[in-house]
This record gives C-alpha cells, sequence and structure tokens, in this order.
C-alpha cells in the first residue's frame, strides 16, 4: 500500500492537475494506493494569510482577494469539467467559498485574528482542492471520496504549529480506513483539537499528513509529488550544476531539510523514520524520472558528501562576557529564557574559553531574543558581566551533509579551504559528533559564491571552473581569446579544467552574463548585446555577481581599469594583466595593489609585464623565495631595440633600421617611443620592486641615445629626417664599437639598489653577444650563480607571445582553484 502527496504546485493549475490524474491512472496502480494528501493550489495559503492580516487591519481590499481566489477555483473547474458536471462542482466551491467569507467578516469586525482564527481560515485552500480533485478523478474513472483530514489528526491546541496525539491519531486513521475502504483524497496540513477546533501542522505540514496516514497503515511507501526531480545537491536557483541525489538516508535528509532544503518537510520524516517507510520524491511534471529515494540507508555515493543547504536569512547573535566563565548553568538560563518566549536555536557554538555563546535564530525573532536575554540577565548586564549583546543581521548558513563525512580526514580542511580560497569569511561553525553535518555561518551576500565554490569541490570531482571577465579585447586580448577558443576541450579533457567568458569589454560596449557568453561567438555578443561601456558600471556588476574563482583580465594599455583593481581584489577576484602601468606608477599604488591582493587571498598575475611570455618574474620569485640573493640583473628588454642594434651593421644606415623596425610593426607609430626607453624603465622599475626595493618611477632615467636633433623633430617624419642628417653621428657610434672588437646593445642594469639604462659596448665574453633578432635576454647573477648567471632569452614582444603568457597565468589560477 502506497500513500501518494501531491503539492501546491502540483494541484496549482488546470495542467497540473491533469498531470496528477494522468499520474494516478497510468503511471501507478490506483489499486495500491490507499490515500492521496493535497495541498492548497500553489500560492493559496498566502493568499489567505494576506485575507486574514488585511481583515484583522480593516482593510476591505480583502474582499478583493477573496474574490480572486474563489475565482481561480471555478476557473479551474470551467477548464477541468465538462458542462453537464459543473454546476453541481461550483456550487461546493462557493459555499465553501462563503463560508470563508462568514470567517472573515467575523474578523473584520472584530479587528482582531488570533491564531485559532487563521488556521481556520487557512484551511479553506486545502479543503477546496481536495474537493476538486476528488471531483477530477472520479469523473476520469477513478473511485474516490474526499476525507477531510481534521477527522482524524488530532493535535493539542498549539494554533499554528500543533502538536499530534500519535496514539489517537492513528486508531481513527486506522478506524476510517476499516470502514471506508477505496481511495481517499485527504486535506493536507490541517487537523483538528479535541474540542473540533480546526488546527494546522505547521507551513510544509501537508508531507507531514502523509507520513502520518502512511504510518498508521503502514504503508510500503511514501511518493510525494513536487515540481523538482528529487532532493538536489544543492539549490539549482543558486547552483546551476545541482543534481538530483539518487538515494539518501533518513539521518541525512533530515539534516538537508532543517538546514533550507524545502522539498520535504523536516517532521514528515519521524513517522517513516519509526516504522522503516520509504519515502520517494518525486516530479509531477517529469514523472519518468526516478526521483530520490529516502530510506534507512544512503546509496552509493561517490561524492564524499551528500549535499548543500542553507537557510539564506539568519541573525547570529553573539553573548559574551567575563560572567560567562565557570559559571554553572548559564547556558541553561540562557536557553530556557528563550525556549520561554518559543524561539527557536538553529545553530549553536561556543569557544572553549567559555567567554561567548553564539546561536543563530530567525530575524523575525530578533527583537524576542534581545528582550528575553535582557530580562533574565538584567543583573549581569547591570554589573558589566555580560556584554551587551552582538547581533549580525546580514548572516547566512550553509551546511554541508554526508553519512561518508564520518571519519573521513581532511573534510572539514577541504570546507574551508575553498571558502578561504574565494575570500568568503567564516563567521560562525558547528559540527556535530555524528559528523553528518558541518554549518557554517558567513556573510548573506557571500551564501551564493560559497555554495557554488563548495559545490564545485565536493561535486564536480577534479573539474575546476574558472569566470573570465576581459576587458580590451585589442590585439592582445582577441588573440587570448582565440588562443582559450582552441585550447577549450583539450583543457576541459586533460586539465579538467572549464573556462567561461562571463564579461566582456571594449571601449565602447561591455556584456556581463552569468551564463556565459560563447568565446566563438564574443564580437557577435558584444555587437548586438553590448551596453554602452561604463567602467565603474562594468565593475560593480562583477563584484556584485560574486561568482567564486573568478578572473579580471586587463588586456588595455591604459589605467582606465587600475583605479578598481582594489576593489576587484576585495571580493578574492584575481588579475591577470599583460598592462605594466599599475605595477610601474607610483610605489605606494604598487605597495597597495599587493597588500590587497593579499589580504583577500587572491592572486595578482602580471608576468607578461616583463618579458611578454618568458618566464621572468615567477624565476626572479622562485630565486629569493629559495634564499638566493640577487646581486646584479643586466637585461635587453626592448624586442624592438634588440632588433634595432643587431640590425645596425656596417654599410647599413641607422634611419633605414629604425624605417625597417616601423614597418615591420616592432616600433611605436612614433619610433622616438621606443629609442627613449621609457617601456624599458617601467620594466626594470618592476623587476626592481620585485627584488624588495622600493623605488619610484623618477628615480630611473634612461641615457638619451639620440642628437638632440631627432629629439625635438616635430614630425615622424622629420625625425627620419634629421636621423638622415645625423648620420655621422651614429656611424661615428657603430664604427668606436667595431673597431673595439665589440657589439652596441642597450642594456638596463640592476646592481646595488641603482638602475642604468644606456647603450653600451660589449665583447665576445659578455652573454648578450650571441643575441638575435628581437629577443629580449636577461641575466641573472646571484650568490648561486656567480659565476656564470641564469639567462632567459626569447621572443619578449609580439600579441601570440603575450598572450600565451596571459593565457599561461589564467590556467595556472584554474588548476590552483
Amino acid at each position: 500500500m502506497k500513500i501518494v502527496k501531491f503539492g501546491g504546485t502540483s494541484v496549482g493549475s488546470a495542467d497540473a492537475l491533469k498531470k496528477v490524474v494522468s499520474i494516478l491512472s497510468e503511471t501507478l496502480n490506483s489499486k495500491e494506493i490507499q490515500a492521496v494528501v493535497v495541498s492548497a493550489f500553489s500560492g493559496v495559503t498566502n493568499q489567505l494569510i494576506d485575507m486574514a492580516r488585511l481583515a484583522e487591519a480593516g482593510d476591505d481590499s480583502w474582499m478583493e482577494l477573496h474574490k480572486s481566489v474563489e475565482n481561480r477555483h471555478i476557473a479551474a473547474v470551467s477548464d477541468l469539467f465538462p458542462a453537464q458536471s459543473r454546476s453541481g462542482i461550483i456550487a461546493q466551491v462557493l459555499r465553501l467559498s462563503n463560508e470563508l467569507d462568514e470567517v472573515l467578516n467575523g474578523i473584520s469586525q472584530l479587528g482582531e485574528c488570533s491564531d485559532r482564527s487563521l488556521d481556520r481560515v487557512m484551511s479553506f485552500g486545502e479543503r477546496l482542492s481536495a474537493y476538486i480533485v476528488k471531483e477530477l478523478l472520479e469523473i476520469n474513472g477513478i473511485p474516490a471520496r474526499c476525507l477531510d483530514a481534521r477527522e482524524v489528526l488530532e493535535t493539542n491546541r498549539n494554533f499554528g504549529n500543533a502538536q499530534l496525539n500519535i496514539t489517537v491519531t492513528e486508531a481513527k486513521i486506522q478506524a476510517y480506513f476499516k470502514e471506508n475502504p477505496g481511495l481517499a483524497v485527504v486535506t493536507g496540513f490541517i487537523a483538528s483539537s479535541p474540542k473540533g477546533e480546526t488546527t494546522t501542522l505547521g507551513r510544509g505540514g501537508s508531507d507531514y499528513t502523509a507520513a502520518i496516514l502512511a504510518s498508521a497503515m503502514q504503508a510500503s511507501e511514501i511518493l510525494i509529488y513536487t515540481d523538482v526531480n528529487g532532493m538536489m545537491t544543492a539549490d539549482p536557483r543558486t547552483v546551476k550544476q545541482a543534481f538530483t541525489i539518487g538515494q539518501i538516508s533518513y539521518e541525512e535528509a533530515m539534516e538537508l531539510s532543517h538546514f533550507g532544503a524545502k522539498v520535504i518537510y523536516p517532521p514528515t520524516l519521524l513517522p517513516a523514520i519509526d516504522k522503516k517507510i520509504p519515502i520517494r520524491i518525486l516530479n509531477t511534471f517529469e514523472p519518468e524520472h526516478p526521483g530520490t529515494l529516502i530510506t534507512h540507508e544512503s546509496g552509493l555515493n561517490s561524492h564524499l558528501i551528500t549535499g548543500l543547504s542553507s537557510i539564506k536569512e539568519v541573525s547570529l547573535v553573539n553573548v559574551q562576557g567575563s560572567g560567562l566563565v565557570g559559571v554553572a548553568g548559564f547556558a541553561g538560563r540562557l536557553f530556557t529564557a528563550l525556549a520561554r518566549d518559543q524561539i527557536n536555536i538553529i545553530l549553536i557554538t561556543q569557544a572553549s574559553s567559555e567567554h561567548s555563546i553564539s546561536f543563530a535564530v530567525s530575524p523575525a525573532d530578533t527583537l524576542k531574543t534581545e528582550s528575553a536575554i535582557a530580562a533574565e540577565f538584567s543583573m549581569e548586564l547591570l554589573q558589566g558581566q555580560l556584554e551587551p549583546l552582538d547581533i549580525q543581521h546580514d548572516a547566512s548558513i550553509l551546511a554541508i551533509v554526508g553519512e561518508r563525512m564520518k571519519q573521513t580526514p581532511g573534510v572539514s580542511g577541504r570546507l574551508f579551504s575553498a571558502l578561504g580560497r574565494n575570500g568568503i569569511n567564516v563567521v560562525a561553525t558547528a559540527q556535530g559528533s555524528s559528523e553528518l553535518n558541518i554549518s557554517v555561518v558567513v556573510r548573506r551576500n557571500d551564501l551564493s559564491k560559497a555554495l557554488n565554490a563548495l559545490h564545485q569541490i565536493f561535486f564536480t570531482g577534479d573539474l575546476n571552473y574558472l569566470h573570465l571577465f576581459l576587458l580590451g579585447p585589442g590585439l592582445i586580448g582577441k588573440t587570448l581569446l582565440n588562443q582559450i577558443q582552441k585550447q577549450l576541450d583539450f583543457l576541459h579533457t586533460n586539465r579538467l579544467l572549464n573556462i567561461k567568458l562571463i564579461g566582456i569589454a571594449n571601449s565602447t560596449k561591455m556584456r556581463i552574463d552569468p551564463e556565459g557568453i560563447p568565446i566563438a561567438e564574443w564580437h557577435q555578443t558584444l555587437a548586438s548585446q553590448g551596453e554602452p561601456t561604463h567602467i565603474e558600471n562594468w565593475v560593480e556588476q562583477i563584484t556584485a555577481l560574486n561568482l567564486p574563482n573568478s578572473v579580471v583580465v586587463d588586456c588595455t594599455a591604459q589605467a582606465i581599469l587600475i583605479p578598481y583593481y582594489g576593489r576587484i581584489f576585495s571580493k578574492s577576484i584575481a588579475i591577470v594583466t599583460p598592462n605594466k602601468l599599475a605595477n610601474s606608477g607610483p610605489y605606494s599604488l604598487y605597495k597597495d595593489l599587493h597588500e590587497k591582493a593579499l589580504h583577500n587571498n587572491t592572486r595578482f598575475c602580471y608576468e607578461t609585464n616583463v618579458g611578454a611570455g618568458l618566464p621572468v618574474i615567477q624565476t626572479l620569485r622562485n630565486l629569493i623565495q629559495s634564499g638566493d640573493q640577487i646581486h646584479r640583473i643586466e637585461a635587453m628588454l626592448s624586442g624592438t631595440l634588440s632588433f634595432i642594434f643587431n640590425r645596425f651593421q656596417p654599410g647599413i644606415p641607422f634611419w633605414k633600421v629604425v624605417a625597417e623596425a616601423k614597418e615591420l610593426g616592432y616600433t611605436e607609430p612614433d619610433p622616438r617611443d621606443d629609442l627613449s626607453g621609457r617601456d624599458i624603465a617601467r620594466k626594470i622599475l618592476i623587476l626592481a620592486r620585485e627584488t624588495g626595493l622600493a623605488m619610484e618611477p623618477e628615480e630611473i632615467v634612461p641615457d638619451n641615445m639620440l642628437p638632440p636633433a631627432c629629439v625635438n623633430a616635430k614630425t615622424v617624419d622629420a625625425f627620419f629626417e634629421s636621423m638622415k642628417d645625423e648620420n655621422a653621428w651614429f656611424e661615428t657610434l657603430l664604427q668606436k664599437a667595431v673597431e673595439a672588437g665589440k657589439k652596441i646593445k642597450f642594456i638596463c642594469k640592476l646592481e646595488d639598489g641603482k638602475v642604468s639604462l644606456k647603450l653600451e659596448q660589449i665583447g665576445p665574453d659578455h652573454p648578450f653577444w650571441n643575441s638575435s633578432g628581437a629577443d629580449n635576454i636577461l641575466a641573472f647573477y646571484t650568490t648561486r650563480y656567480s659565476e656564470r648567471p641564469m639567462v632567459i632569452q626569447g621572443p619578449g614582444a609580439g600579441a601570440e607571445v603575450t598572450a600565451a603568457g596571459v593565457f599561461g597565468e589564467i590556467i595556472g589560477l584554474g588548476q590552483s582553484s
């Protein structure tokens, strides 16, 4: 024998009710079903409460609301029944509606709505829906009768959340079904007191009604139909990757439902546990889905935990003071005082020092909590033994639940590591000795990020998700996106990394889509769906999304995003950038940004600031962190200048070499920007700061390698003409080097806390002698590399290698998440 329950959404419309009939007539053998428990139409119970409160306040708009509820039920009858059957059914609907009208009129006249009256008002939702379902089954060939649960469920007089008299109730149920065999459509949620007064079992009580019937009738299974495919690993509205849990134990289901999983009402489990009756959670709108089976055993689960649950809104109350330390009975007094005012405690934690007790309550109970504690501990508060209450109102609770957690080392470590890596502060934590649940309190605006981060850690296996935001899809940014697109499948398969482009912006348009922007279609998406670029608004959207494992990539060459780096770091969002302006600006900015990244446990990645795709900064850090001492750094850090001076040979005028470099795209539009050495100055400044020097930009002044006439030329064309005029000056420079058996190179040097940037003549014994093309080359002279320096050489410019360097850092972030 089975007991079936349909929730409010399952009976919320004519189409949904047709699904109910289909399930009972086709999917299931109705002869196995003893009772069908139904909730009120979706939303009706809330509307009934609103009617009662409006009537209590003397607001006549309750009449309009009442009429709309009446019309909704009549419309359902009109949609579901043939014309010849409607009149009698509508008459019964109107009879119940008129009875409700009388109750509400009474409340309006008295100007008072007691809990007793409110329970009576709320009962009409289930009474209407059960009657309509019963008539619908009969007209579709399924014999049924309607059972008002008030006939068989007896409770105390605790209106609003009445407690069952189990012994009396089970006897009444057994007697009723013995005398009335066949299928009963039962009103969920409602019951009655010994005096016949209408009571309710608490919101969600229809599940409980089904479990009570099943327990009394020794049912083989309870089937609960709702609007989701069973219990899920997390709330799918918050965690898109959530999936159905196939089988779960009673204890796990109890823990998950207590902490916010609304699929099942927690008291429902108690009768099922007592009689070991399996419960199956199914979807009315996808009845073929197997759903979730709740039984005495947890299912075969490859995951370390079974599910995540949360309570979005709680208030965390911290009671502390010297009066707690070593005082026997303090906790007893505290919780007795709260119990007197019927304040439910959701979570409790106490420090071993006994100096404080923290507990979470519903925000609706916050004022009552303050009053109860103030009354109970008035003397301690007056004498300063107890400090004023510290209440955090913007808190949430999340819990990880699972029987496999028991005696499994490292579960809590993974939890706190994932939260810490995403900048989520844990305000309080609690874990029972059963090791079935670890609960933490976090800031409310961090809840979604926390749930997604933990779901990734515990349920996606080793697959890591990275949420990417890109500013500046110019030459480097566009190349980067192309590289990512080509490698998506490889990264997913071989590196277990899934990169999702969430946001993109250029100088005119910006777009953010939490569901992801197809990387192959970013240009079309930005053009057709982008809004006008407003960098502050773009950053606000990024930080408001607060997605876990996020990275912002700044591929611009301007300072447009730099003022917002700190705000981005404050949300524990990493930044990867080839833009060297932040790290080569004032030292105070450099220091501030690095401290903010460190404080928020996030990454500031800028390897491409110095050598494009060359591993310069990380190599330098590895040397320093491993205890080596840097004595000198010599470098050729401009691919443009490397090309120019490698090509400048006897018989080739200097101006021709510069013109060739410009034609090949190696120089800026005005080659003097390269020949000035300003870009190299920024790069060596960044390396100096990496070694620990607090240098300012103005401390680094490159030597001028051009004659005054070339420097002062008013146009680029005039500059080239002046170089022709000054050809003898350049020829003399080259001739001196050749005669000495040396080569000319533009070298920057860091030694003894000082930096120099100038043209130098080097001989065959210098590590840069054989440099060629547009390569960058660096030499680290250290304690370990004293006789021969560590040399790094390779292409130091170009979109492909720079984008590859940025891509490499992004991959590194994804694999460390």
